[in-house]
């Protein structure tokens, strides 16, 4: 059944039907909003992931955005974005206010894995963290390492990270083995590091609000 934005309520919901939600996210999100899904036995709840690496370049994210709740629309009567800001500048919400859909409160990945709000006191603070979550760490060479050539030209390093201070893995699960990949990231950029457990912060509310709904 196609839905269209008229139909939908404020938070991108449509009113008294039934049927399945579709999670229209971040691929760097895919992992923990799985586990989420199957922890709570939310099986009306379907994932859909754009690549993570739009990260790199996030003005096309909004676009990509657009495209992918087009395609999906007809077939799902409601969709919600998980993603944050994401550096769009405020576009990305703008694209759900028109589009009729609600999306993940927050900056980024960081402030709703740490909470938002807790986040927010830190950031006075923490201006010179450079942060990591589980997804990063396993993809820090793909995502860091060889976006920014310092596998070709490591003396670059300084000009990238001169002005961090320390390396903050957070950590969305407590796998010791990601915790020493972390660390060496930390020791391959020259920063102090400190691990900070968050689990999924404000993720695990927003997704409920959805499939409770």
């Amino acid at each position: 059944m196609k839905v269209s934005p008229e139909a939908l309520t404020a938070d991108g919901l449509a009113p008294s039907r039934g049927g399945r939600v579709l999670l229209l996210a971040c691929g760097a999100l895919a992992r923990e909003i799985l586990d989420v899904i199957e922890a709570n036995g939310w099986d009306h709840l379907d994932l859909a992931c754009l690549p993570a690496i739009l990260h790199n370049d996030p003005d096309k994210i909004p676009p990509a955005v657009r495209a992918a709740v087009e395609k999906h629309r007809a077939t799902y009567e409601r969709i919600f974005l998980v993603y944050a800001d994401c550096g769009t500048g405020g576009r990305l919400q703008a694209l759900c206010d028109e589009l009729g859909i609600a999306m993940v409160e927050g900056p980024h990945c960081y402030s709703f894995f740490e909470g938002n709000a807790v986040f927010a006191e830190r950031a006075e603070t923490e201006f010179t963290a450079f942060y990591l979550t589980d997804f990063l760490v396993r993809q820090f060479d793909a995502f860091v390492t060889r976006p920014l050539g310092l596998d070709r030209h490591p003396e670059l390093r300084d000009a990238y990270f001169g002005h961090y201070e320390k390396l903050v893995y957070q950590a969305q699960t407590d796998d010791p083995a990601l915790t020493e990949k972390a660390r060496a990231c930390a020791e391959k950029l020259g920063l102090a590091f400190e691990r900070r457990f968050t689990g999924y912060g404000d993720l695990v509310p927003a997704l409920a609000r959805v499939a409770e709904d």
